[in-house]
């Protein structure tokens, strides 16, 4: 299986060859803050699978914690991913995958902090933090 994503201008575009191993909605404030949305939602798959294909000098990484943070195209400012303890990606924003990503959200994150506009209608699992 191989993904292939890219940032809303396209400056940036990756690959990822493997599956993406487990995906959520996470509505925790920094998530909700850096998208613009009442949630986020994350796929994670093995770094090793991962590679960007152009671009890669336009990635910027906002990092307000040792190993936790976002990575984000410097031109259009769209959130690519989260990268690990090492600034390798461990996890793609679902909104840059071109096409089916194979993989559908499993359960919401961090809802002790939704959005207060925010009701979340499905029957996924709902944990107050990440488990």
């Amino acid at each position: 299986m191989t993904i292939q994503g890219q940032c809303l201008c396209g400056t940036i575009r990756y690959e990822i060859r493997g599956p993406l191993i487990s995906a959520e909605h996470c509505h925790c404030s920094m998530c909700r803050r850096f998208h613009g949305t009442a949630f986020s939602t994350y796929a994670d798959f093995d770094p090793e699978h991962f590679q960007w294909l152009q671009g890669e000098d336009q990635l910027g990484i906002y990092e307000p914690n040792p190993g936790k943070g976002w990575a984000f195209c410097k031109t259009c400012a769209s959130s690519l991913g989260m990268p690990g303890a090492d600034g390798r990606l461990t996890s793609i924003a679902l909104g840059t995958v071109d096409g089916d990503p194979g993989i559908r959200p499993t359960e919401h994150i961090f809802v002790g902090s939704k959005a207060a506009w925010y009701d979340i209608t499905d029957d996924l699992p709902q944990h107050e933090e990440r488990d």
